[in-house]
């Protein structure tokens, strides 16, 4: 898939768990797991929202297109 998400790599840079996000987005662990590992077929706009609210991030920085 050309969409790569970069969720594991903003959670190592603030230093948060899975569990901590899960917590401070309200989105179960196996959610955020399928997403964290690109197993995701789409992602509401709330939850990304609210992501990037609690890793104090971008849209862009979680993901990424990459050509195949």
């Amino acid at each position: 898939m050309p969409i790569i998400v970069n969720l594991d790599v903003m959670m190592a840079k603030r230093k948060m768990s899975l569990n901590e996000l899960s917590e401070k987005v309200d989105v179960t662990l196996s959610n955020l797991s399928i997403l964290k590992t690109g197993k995701a077929k789409a992602v509401r706009f709330n939850t990304l929202e609210a992501i990037c609210k609690a890793l104090d991030c971008q849209p862009g920085d979680i993901l990424e297109y990459a050509e195949e």
